[in-house]
C-alpha cells in the first residue's frame, strides 16, 4: 500500500487529498518512485541516475512524483513504542525479551542499560511496531510475562 497525495512535513492546503491505494493497482511508475526512494535511503544507489535506472523509470517520473508518493508505512502513525523494564539481573534475562521482541516482529531501535544494583536491572527500549501483526499489547504482555521481569511501563508511544 502507498499514500498518494503528500508526505511527511508536507504542508497540505484544503485542495490536497490523500488517497490510501492497494499495490496491485498502484501505476508501475509509483512502485518505481518508491522503490528509487527506497534504494537512495539505504545507500544502493548513491545518485538519482543509479536509482532511477535500478527502479527502471525516467528521471521525469522521479523527480515529478517524488514529493507526492510514499509507503504507507512512513506515514502510519503509533508504530515506535518505547518501554522501561525493571528486570532481575540475572543472565540472558535480557536475551529472551529481545528474542520475544523479534519473534513478534519488532525491532529493536534503542536499548538503554544502566549498571545492575542489588540484583536489578532498568533498561529502556525503543521498539518499532510497524510489521507486529498481533498488535504493540500482545507484545507487551509477553514482554510481562518474561521470566525475569519485575515491572514494565510504556514511556512514550509515537
Amino acid at each position: 500500500m502507498c499514500i498518494l497525495g503528500g508526505q511527511k512535513g508536507f504542508k497540505m492546503s484544503k485542495e490536497d487529498i490523500f488517497y490510501l491505494v492497494g499495490k496491485k493497482v498502484l501505476p508501475d511508475v509509483f512502485i518505481g518512485v518508491i522503490e528509487a526512494k527506497r534504494l537512495l535511503k539505504i545507500g544502493k544507489a548513491l545518485t538519482v541516475n543509479e536509482a532511477v535506472k535500478m527502479a527502471n523509470i525516467s528521471r521525469s517520473a522521479f523527480y515529478k512524483y517524488r514529493d507526492w508518493v510514499f509507503p504507507f508505512t512512513e506515514g502510519a502513525r503509533g508504530k515506535i513504542i518505547t518501554l522501561s523494564l525493571i528486570l532481575e539481573d540475572a543472565p540472558g534475562i535480557l536475551s529472551k525479551i529481545l528474542n520475544t521482541i523479534a519473534k513478534a516482529n519488532g525491532n529493536v531501535i534503542t536499548i538503554n542499560q544502566h549498571v545492575p544494583i542489588h540484583g536489578i536491572a532498568y533498561v529502556t527500549l525503543s521498539i518499532d511496531t510497524n510489521n507486529i501483526e498481533d498488535g504493540a499489547n500482545t507484545l507487551i504482555q509477553a514482554i510481562r510475562n518474561s521470566e525475569g521481569v519485575q515491572k514494565i511501563e510504556i514511556l512514550a508511544q509515537e
